[in-house]
């Protein structure tokens, strides 16, 4: 947790997670999948897509720029279905949604600073090939990981997506047989100075056919998905679980509430531990540095932590659009690193490159592996293969700062 609160004796940390039925989640599936159709097909495709939903219809739009041709409807049909939207009684299904699609290239002055970037068309460039590639966008990006999980999260967004994993595999399972595709997840983590110490209270919306009793689907929630998510050492007797707290939530997905992609960019990030630069991931090529430099600035935390650098860290860096060199670089340690900060930036700055075609390189992000991220979470994910998940220079790390 951020220094401002680690002096204190207790205070309350709380994240939150939605389903894959989530309307905005929904969103931000169909952006991934139709990024992944067409990195299959042209590497080099330039897309920022997005799209909405609401009621009956889904609308994909935005900028891109690509030597193919894909199906989108066909794609947003499949990416609906698999999320679970398959009867007519949910009220949006994907047989019969309608889909609206608006795109167009992407403009030529951003197409032209991202060619060709800034220290390129100045004679600035001192790498002709990882300096070409100007940053997608300006802004900043923020990589964060801490002691708190063995995946190096914070502990309340960790649970909050094992909860929303554990909430969709009883319906696919139909362990709890009358679940429906929407939900959220809420944990609240009790912290004495900086150190996890018991959950509060978990808050679960479950979406469920009518007529189910409440009392049967709080039982059900409780020991199928929240006993089986929150470690034992973390319950007491005082922990309070707040089940489908308006009542019944029988009316959910796009009938019951808009989505759009990009609205869940803290879900998809690390909860309320640290800042975010604002820039949503999902339907982003990887030229577009709100996605590729929050990977690589995660990347780098997560080596920091992994090396014994630091037992939190915040790694911030900034853009301007068309330039490839980031504008800043600055870290957070919040008191915990073990080697002075100026230390650990000088390693940062020496191991890790922040230039947008080095970070595509390093990680080879002209491929297909992006819907995969567009539900619980981006970050701290041990069940898919990320590259920026791996803590492959942290040895490298504790050798060059004497540790």
């Amino acid at each position: 947790m951020p220094n401002s609160f680690n002096h204190l004796d207790s205070y309350l940390a709380t994240a939150e997670c939605v389903s894959e039925g989530h309307p905005d989640k929904l969103c931000d599936q169909i952006s991934d999948a139709i990024l992944d159709a067409m990195l299959e097909r042209d590497p080099f495709a330039r897309v920022a897509c997005e799209v909405s939903v609401a009621m009956g219809i889904v609308t994909v739009m935005g900028e891109i720029t690509c030597d193919c041709y894909i199906k989108i409807p066909a794609i947003v049909r499949q990416v609906i279905k698999e999320a679970g939207y398959t009867k007519p009684e949910y009220g949006f299904d994907y047989r019969t949604c309608g889909i609206l699609v608006s795109l167009k290239e992407q403009s030529s002055d951003i197409a032209a600073g991202v060619s060709q970037s800034l220290e390129t068309r100045t004679g600035e460039s001192t790498n002709g090939v990882l300096d070409k590639t100007g940053a997608g966008d300006q802004g900043m990006m923020v990589g964060f990981a801490c002691k708190e999980t063995p995946e190096l999260m914070p502990l309340p967004i960790a649970l909050a997506h094992k909860l929303c994993q554990s909430l969709a595999q009883a319906r696919k399972d139909k362990t709890i047989p009358y679940l429906r595709p929407d939900g959220k997840s809420q944990v609240t983590i009790e912290y004495s100075r900086g150190v996890p110490k018991r959950v509060v209270c978990v808050v679960l919306g479950a979406h469920h056919d009518p007529g189910v009793k409440r009392d049967v689907i709080e039982h059900d929630l409780i020991e199928q998905v929240i006993k089986k998510v929150i470690p034992v050492n973390l319950l007491d007797t005082s922990a309070k679980f707040y089940i489908n707290s308006a009542g019944q939530f029988v009316i959910g997905g796009p009938v019951s509430d808009t989505g759009f992609t990009g609205r869940k960019i803290i879900a998809d990030t690390y909860g309320s531990a640290c800042s975010h630069g604002g820039g949503a991931f999902s339907g982003k090529d990887p030229t577009k540095v709100d996605r590729s430099a929050a990977y690589m600035a995660r990347y780098v935390a997560k080596n920091v932590v992994a090396a014994g650098l630091a037992d939190y860290i915040e790694v911030q860096v900034a853009y301007a659009i068309g330039k490839a060199h980031p504008l800043s670089l600055t870290i957070e340690t919040s008191a915990t690193e073990k080697v002075p900060d100026e230390t650990i930036l000088s390693l940062i700055s020496k191991h890790f490159d922040f230039r947008p075609e080095a970070i595509i390189r390093a990680f080879d992000l002209r491929r297909p592996i992006y819907r995969q991220t567009a539900t619980y979470g981006h970050f701290g994910r041990e069940d898919l293969d990320l590259p920026w998940e791996k803590t492959d220079k942290a040895e490298i790390l504790r050798a060059d700062a004497g540790l």
